[in-house]
């Protein structure tokens, strides 16, 4: 069986694919490939969580017992799409899993948004996370940023760029991520939330790190905090929004501390337009109202704020996967319950997906077992009406990547690669320091002399 997609999804689909309750209770013997286009495993809890986030990274601990499983091999630098078509993977799997993620930035339609200094917060994230198919440089320009979104994404992005980078240094950032952040002016971040306070889709421990930072004032404007009856439902209905709530009402009602940097929370505003002639000079926005049913409408009144970056946080999309329909503005693949469907809409034999490019960008981690479990359960129940794999045995699939040149790594390869990148750590105290391009993590990978 052929997995795309080494993040968490593609994992835990593995795990439960791995199970004694699954295909091997049926006396289906299991032996999975799980293939990734970067060097390196666990897709974005590697390369899409803020560096100051360590309890999230530790997930990977868990994720490397599941790939430790002798019934799975992981094979990175492996680009399907570029490397691989769909009949090839048909040709050596009896099913294939999509599990490819969302890693594009959805777009924010509106005047401006195409400056120079609007960004997305993917490209953003990607590039502090050190990923090795961006840019190695970063110019924060301004000291005025705004921030557009409500999720943990844009949290995560107005924290670093309201932070020291001094004090990422205990992290895994590379040099180039801490000169440029380091060299950066801002005094003053922004965050706009289009709906209110207890419609916020970050969570409580996210919300509460902004507040943690040395150096900087988290700033809430009470006259923006407008309850409806949705909202009060909302907040009797969920601890999560409770307690976001209580967090934010009390930050409004605090003295000033007078901080030198200011991290500013707006809600209830639209943002209308992105304001400049040939780069970013300010964001215009609509002040908004609930409806009381848990919407918002606009007031007709309308705002400047002079900023010189826009990094937009709105939601992630997935990326066109080759030989398969697309849909292009959910930015999924067509499924139902993981199971792939054609342009009929009748279920392609053999071929799933799950995670974030089945159901979009939502929830947290955790979230993706559970949707795992519906696709891999579907798997399970069609197994009967698979086609068998032409050449399954698994030495048939590394000799297609050996006659297309493709220099894989491998499980094994990681290992050597994550020993690496913790050693570059250990003189400065920090658990590891990231290899930064490709080319190098994949020489290290693959050097069995090491």
């Amino acid at each position: 069986m052929g997995i795309v997609g080494s993040g968490p999804a593609g994992i835990y689909a593995a795990d439960l694919l791995t199970k004694d309750d699954t295909l091997a209770a049926s006396g289906t013997p299991v032996s999975i490939d799980i293939l990734d286009k970067l060097p390196s495993p666990y897709g974005l809890v590697r390369y899409g969580v803020a560096p100051d986030h360590p309890r999230i990274k530790q997930i990977q601990g868990a994720l490397h017992k599941i790939l430790d499983k002798p019934q799975i091999r992981f094979l990175g630098n492996v680009e399907y799409g570029v490397d691989l078509k769909l009949e090839d993977l048909r040709r050596h799997y009896d099913a294939v899993v999509f599990a490819t993620g969302s890693d594009r930035d959805r777009p924010l339609d509106i005047p401006g948004a195409g400056l120079p200094g609007c960004h997305g917060a993917a490209d953003f994230v990607f590039w502090y996370d050190s990923h090795p198919d961006v840019a190695p440089s970063w110019a924060v320009d301004g000291t005025s940023v705004a921030v557009i979104g409500a999720g943990n994404v844009a949290v995560d992005v107005a924290r670093i760029l309201a932070k020291d980078a001094d004090d990422l240094l205990e992290t895994d950032i590379t040099d180039n991520v801490h000169q440029d952040l380091r060299a950066k002016r801002v005094t003053d971040v922004h965050v706009f939330a289009r709906r209110g306070i207890a419609q916020g889709k970050f969570t409580p421990m996210e919300l509460r790190e902004l507040d943690k930072q040395p150096g900087v004032e988290v700033i809430v404007y009470p006259e923006e905090f407008e309850l409806c009856e949705a909202s009060l439902a909302a907040i009797e209905g969920s601890n999560q929004v409770k307690t976001n709530v209580k967090v934010l009402q009390n930050w409004a009602i605090r003295d000033p501390r007078g901080e030198a940097r200011r991290l500013h929370l707006h809600f209830l505003h639209r943002p209308v337009e992105v304001l400049g002639d040939e780069r970013v000079t300010g964001l215009r926005t609509e002040r908004m109202e609930l409806t009381g049913d848990g919407g918002v409408r606009g007031t007709g009144e309308f705002v400047d704020h002079e900023v010189q970056a826009v990094y937009r946080a709105i939601g992630y999309l997935g990326s066109p996967v080759a030989d398969l329909p697309f849909d292009d503005e959910r930015g999924v693949i067509p499924n139902e319950g993981g199971r792939v469907l054609d342009l009929d809409e009748h279920h392609i034999p053999g071929v799933y997906a799950t995670g974030w490019i089945k159901r979009g960008p939502v929830g947290l981690i955790g979230h993706t077992k559970g949707d795992a479990l519906e696709t891999v359960a579907n798997l399970v129940a069609d197994r009967e009406s698979f086609t068998p794999a032409a050449e399954p045995a698994p030495e048939a699939f590394l000799r297609l990547l050996a006659e297309r040149r493709v220099p894989y790594t491998t499980w094994e390869g990681w290992q050597r690669l994550e020993a690496h990148e913790e050693s570059l750590g250990e003189p400065h105290g920090r658990k590891r320091v990231k290899v930064l391009s490709r080319e190098e993590m994949t020489r290290i990978a693959r050097d069995t002399t090491a």
